[in-house]
Order: C-alpha cells, then structure tokens, then sequence
C-alpha cells in the first residue's frame, strides 16, 4: 500500500469514527429529553358528534413522577412534560378529575402517542330532584353586527376648460409643436378636487368642441381616481374645448346585522364567528317565548354552560351545554 493509500485510509476511518460518535451523542441527546404527554378530553358518547371537548378538567399523573396538576382548555386539550428520568415504556396513572364528571383513572404507559380520554357526565341520565317539568328550547339562533366600509355615490363633478390656439401656423421647431413637429402648439389643463372623504371614480376628459380631431391628451392623472384629478392636452389648430368628468364616492362605515343558526348535538349547540363579529345576543324560544340573551365576555346564559376558543385565524368558536331543567326541542 502506498502512502497516498495509507492517508486515505486513515482520513475515511476518521471520518467514520466522527459520524459514529455524533450519531451516539445525538441519542443520547434525544433519550434525555423531557418526554411531553399532550391529549384531549371529551364527552364519552355512542354518536362521536356528541363528544364535546371539556373544559378546566383537572390532569395529573402517578404520585411518583411528582408532576404538578394542569387543566384542559376550552377545546380539551392538555399537555405536561414529564421528569427527565422517565422513559418511554415507563407505566404511568393518569388521574382526571372535574366536578360535573365522574372521576377517571387511566392506566396507561408512558409513550410517542396522543392520549384521548371521555369522561361521562354524573347527571347526564338524572332527572331533576324538584321534578318539574323540564324547560323546552326551541329555535334557537345567533344576531352579530360587523362593520364594513361602504362607498356612496354622492354625485358628479365636470369642468370645462379651453386651448385657445391657431391653426396652420408653422411650428419652426418653437415648442410647443403638433406631434409630427409640424404646426404650432398650446397646452392646457384642468383639475377637480372631490374634498376630504371624498373620491373620484370613472373619471373622464375628452375633447368637445373645436378642431378635436388634432388634439391630443397629453397628461392622464384622472383615470385612477383619487381625492384630486387632473388633466392636461394639446392643441395644434383652432381652439378647442375640453371637459373633465367624474363620479363622487364618499366612504364611509356602516353596521349590519347577520344572523345564523348553531348546530346542535344532544344537549349541546356549537357555532363559529368572525372575527369582526360584535354585539353577539342568542335568541331561543322558552317555552314558546321569545327571549334575547346577550353573550357577552363572561358568556354567561341561565340555561347553559357556554365557553370559547379562538382560531389560528382569529374566528371564534364556541359549545354551549344545557343546565339541568332545560332540554332542546327540535
């Protein structure tokens, strides 16, 4: 073997022994890491449309793995990471606890995998103590208001103006000239203000009255519109006449009112929002009286349980859940 051989071989084992180290440490690395538990808690149901995700479900795990409590989110999330000395494979008791919900225990072990939980609700098949008639919903249905800019048209604007020139006069290279540099030249211009919050659309300049057919528009700072136009033109015979037109729009906000149905499952009703909803009020026939209920910050209703969550997008969604005395009627 040559010394150019040696060299290669040594500089390839080399570089195996790197790559085998980094791979090593990049285990290493990776089985140290926290490992984080994250799941959902829901309504446990035979019609999965009715499990509801549930809300401030108190979480915990086993007593040794000295993990402090966390709560679930409005859509049932939850999420803690556990001690560094626990590794997948490891068993684990996952305690969920909420007052409205019969206590659950999960026995379960320690891994790369999202856990999904329903708890079952302690009144959901318990009749009222009082054993009054249940309170009929009915025709429930959301008004929201959103602003949106809307354009008026508050009318139009014209303005003449004049070139006064003479025709068949040589130019003799005196600009202004016609444009093949023959015949003598005048310009002439024209402007419309529309005044503060107001703007021109469709605007228009044409030639009215005189030799038109040797004038030219010259300047065009009019057809996009704007708070202010103007235009400018040639003329290279007699006098001409111009005119300068235009629609006035005036922008302003106005409020209008929507309304939309929410969706219900069992006990519960979901709908979404815009972002730029305002002013939410939920209307419900009660026993067959119409009653409006404003759904405000605190979401708070006498005749249900109400939460919400916001989008990445920024729309809202929100589940409401009939109180005890209350039952939809379809």
């Amino acid at each position: 073997m040559t010394r150019a051989h040696k060299l290669e071989a040594w500089i390839a084992s080399l570089v195996a022994i790197t790559l085998t180290g980094s791979a090593l440490l990049l285990i290493r690395w990776h089985a140290r890491r926290p490992v984080s538990l994250q799941g959902a808690v829901t309504v446990q149901d035979t019609d999965t449309r009715k499990e509801r995700p549930i809300a401030n479900v108190e979480v915990s795990a086993s007593q040794d793995l000295a993990i402090a409590p966390t709560k679930s989110d409005s859509s049932g999330f939850f999420s803690f990471k556990l001690p560094r000395f626990v590794r997948r494979g490891h068993p684990i008791v996952l305690h969920f606890r909420h007052p409205q919900y019969r206590p659950l225990d999960v026995n379960d072990f320690v891994g790369d995998k999202l856990y999904i939980v329903h708890m079952v609700p302690i009144s959901s098949s318990v009749a009222p103590a009082t054993h009054q008639p249940e309170v009929k919903v009915a025709n429930v249905r959301l008004r929201y208001s959103m602003n949106a800019m809307t354009e008026l048209n508050v009318g139009s604007a014209a303005k003449t103006f004049q070139i006064e020139n003479k025709g068949n006069v040589p130019c003799k290279k005196q600009r202004p000239c016609s444009p093949d540099g023959k015949w003598k030249a005048a310009f002439g211009s024209a402007s419309l203000d529309a005044g503060t919050g107001n703007e021109f659309r469709d605007a228009r300049a044409s030639c009215i009255a005189g030799p038109c057919p040797f004038t030219k528009i010259e300047s065009d700072r009019f057809s996009q519109g704007g708070e202010t136009i103007m235009v400018s033109a040639r003329d290279w015979s007699d006098t001409a006449t111009f005119l300068l037109e235009a629609e006035v729009f005036h922008s302003m906000v106005s409020q209008t009112v929507h309304e939309s149905y929410p969706v219900i499952f069992g006990d519960g009703l979901n709908f979404t929002l815009p972002s730029s909803a305002e002013g939410v009020s939920m209307e419900a026939d009660m026993d067959g009286q119409t009653v409006i209920f404003p759904l405000g910050p605190s979401l708070l209703l006498s005749w249900a349980d109400c939460n919400a969550r916001v989008n990445p997008d920024q729309t809202r969604v929100y589940r409401c859940e009939l109180k005890p005395g209350y039952r939809f009627q379809q």
